[in-house]
């Protein structure tokens, strides 16, 4: 009986065959296609910066996503992901939400609320210094100071 249960036990606490690996190295994704996501997906998880135009030639959603991609770890620090959606005739849920002419960056805080509208491009400066005044970005800041070094 007590092999059993020794059996048993090492049987149950051994790892599965078929284990899922992490590659941790590899960030998660920070621009997303955003006729394909809801933006409730991200509430309370990650701030939205949302980038609109009719086409995705027009030369301020480029000028925008260029901007975007030269400093990535600003965005990354921040907790920022970034949608776009330069495809009108897809009629994404953000389009219905948001209700953009044209080009438009839209910042959303992790609580929601649109902390920003803009009808041209912004700096990642100009982005995280927005971010960087908002309350739960505050407390953030203040969060980190305060906790134990490791």
């Amino acid at each position: 009986m007590r092999r059993l249960a020794f059996v048993l036990i090492a049987f149950l606490a051994a790892p599965a065959g078929a284990e899922e690996t992490v590659d941790v190295t590899t960030p998660e994704p920070l621009f997303l296609d955003g006729t394909e996501v809801a933006i409730d997906d991200f509430h309370w998880l990650k701030r939205t910066v949302i980038v609109f135009a009719d086409s995705p030639d027009d030369p301020r959603f480029v000028q925008q996503i260029e901007l975007l991609e030269k400093r990535p770890e600003e965005l990354r620090g921040r907790d920022v992901v970034v949608l776009m959606d330069a495809a009108p005739e897809a009629e994404s849920a953000l389009r219905e939400k948001l209700h953009p002419r044209g080009f438009m960056m839209v910042l959303i805080g992790k609580d929601g609320t649109i902390y920003l509208r803009k009808p041209f491009p912004w700096d990642v400066r100009e982005i995280s210094r927005s971010i960087d005044k908002l309350p739960l970005r505050q407390q953030e800041i203040e969060d980190r100071r305060a906790a134990p070094i490791r």
